[in-house]
């Protein structure tokens, strides 16, 4: 009696792990993205992704100008001294560059051309400072080793 159940046992692990190799489900290109630039808490942060590389940017001088409008809830104010600082729904966005904190100062010398990828989180953000209650702008910029390699040049 109890091989029979040992046995039924076995086949309904098989069984069970055959049916969720088939049904799950393709990741989606903006899923992919997010595997491979986020980690850690940026990961299961859910948030609108970016895929910069695949858009047309280069006209901007600041990122932030081209997110306005395409995001929900976003605006760009521009200070007394010309630094623009993104509001989520009435709070100040933590902006984070390769997930390290920086200045809203910082994104005017970040050429947009170097970004491959942001994800906007509006609500509480646990890596932000004070949970980020203002919501999070995380930019994540082109990695060295995807730049296209130039071909040395032979010496005759």
């Amino acid at each position: 009696m109890k091989k029979i159940f040992l046995i039924a046992a076995l086949i309904t692990i098989t069984i069970g792990a055959m049916a969720q190799k088939y049904t799950s489900r393709a990741k989606s290109p903006k899923e992919l993205l997010n595997d491979k630039y986020t980690s850690g808490l940026f990961t299961n942060a859910e948030g609108t992704i970016f895929d910069i590389e695949n858009e047309t940017v280069g006209a901007y001088f600041n990122i932030l100008d081209w997110l306005e409008g395409r995001v929900a809830g976003l605006q760009v104010f521009v200070s007394g001294s010309g630094v623009r600082v993104p509001v989520i729904r009435g709070s100040v966005a933590t902006i984070f560059v390769d997930e390290m904190r920086m200045d809203a100062l910082f994104l005017n010398a970040l050429p947009v051309n170097d970004i491959a990828m942001i994800k906007v989180i509006k609500g509480p953000f646990a890596g932000a400072v004070g949970n980020g209650g203002g919501g999070t702008i995380a930019i994540y910029t082109i990695r060295a080793d995807e730049e296209e390699e130039e071909s040395p040049s032979q010496i005759p």
